[in-house]
């Protein structure tokens, strides 16, 4: 055989080894990794929801605190520096606020920490000010003010919210709301990804997000059908088709916030917002979803409190 037919052979051969070394598929993840760390979170905050509120509310403020960081340096690196101290009393403070005192509660923090961005910024150099401002409040709003709409259904109204562990040990309707959204918006990832990765051909928007295709949302719009019926049945006590409406919101939701990542990440030239947690990037490249669906989430739980 000559020199220049051994050399395609050669390649393929290379190219062999690399995809048996690689444990990542077309679709961009380590599959592996991915589904060990996925299910690793899920069960932490679900054990917190069903067990301990106050633990998953400090895990959702855990999670919100290393999305912001990310957010910050992503920032940094381009040029636009954050007030990062007042946000981040802010990310800290507003799911706390939510769990104990409520919507109100959650408002007024918002509301406070915007203005400490203002006043933290006023007294420092003026120049790049307003996008700085605009960086800080923007950020607030994006994850600690959105994440908190997780913790609000757990805000006992009427009654002591617990410290400790849910009072006779009966876990209340709001918990398995939250445990709900949560498994929709895995839902929407996990058959999103399987359907996708397969069978995906026409993406959503190219420009954005070229992986993400209309064949993987239809894949995620399927499965969470499914595991929306099965939860509103057997979790919630509610019509089958609660659990229709929900996941149909919920996938929305997530795709939303996941393109709308995939946007400012694509305008900050990274790729992912950090490499933190093994098959996923980031935290934020994870609650990406979540922080869109909370307050969706929230909001059609309570148009549906009455059926």
């Amino acid at each position: 055989m000559s020199q220049a037919e051994q050399a395609p052979t050669q390649r393929a051969r290379t190219r062999g080894k690399q995809l048996r070394s690689n444990p990542t598929p077309k679709a961009g993840r380590n599959l592996p990794a991915a589904i060990v760390v996925g299910l690793a979170m899920l069960i932490g905050v679900l054990g917190g929801l069903v067990f301990l509120p106050l633990g998953f509310v400090a895990v959702t403020t855990g999670f919100a605190v290393f999305g912001v960081w990310e957010i910050f340096r992503a920032l940094e690196a381009n040029g636009t520096r954050m007030p990062i101290v007042p946000v981040m009393v802010g990310t800290v403070a507003m799911p706390f606020a939510a769990y104990l005192g409520g919507l109100e509660s959650l408002l007024f923090a918002m509301l406070l920490s915007c203005v400490a961005v203002l006043l933290w910024r006023s007294v420092e150099n003026p120049a790049g000010s307003a996008n700085s401002i605009f960086a800080g409040v923007f950020t607030l709003g994006w994850v600690p003010f959105f994440i908190s709409f997780a913790t609000l259904p757990l805000h006992a109204v009427g009654v002591a919210t617990p410290v400790g562990l849910w009072p006779g040990g009966t876990v209340p309707p709001g918990a398995w709301q939250v445990a709900v959204m949560l498994l929709l918006v895995v839902s929407n990832d996990t058959f999103g990804y399987l359907v996708g990765a397969s069978l995906g051909k026409h993406p959503m928007a190219p420009k954005i997000s070229p992986k993400k295709s209309w064949e993987g949302f239809a894949g995620s719009i399927a499965g969470a059908m499914l595991i929306g019926v099965l939860a509103s049945i057997f979790l919630l006590g509610k019509p089958w088709w609660v659990g229709v409406i929900l996941a149909v919101g919920v996938v929305a939701a997530s795709t939303a916030g996941d393109l709308a990542e995939s946007m400012v990440k694509r305008e900050l030239g990274v790729k992912d917002m950090s490499s933190i947690l093994p098959g996923h990037g980031g935290v934020m490249d994870r609650l990406d979803s979540i922080v869109f669906a909370c307050p969706v989430a929230f909001v059609l739980f309570a148009l549906v409190a009455g059926v």
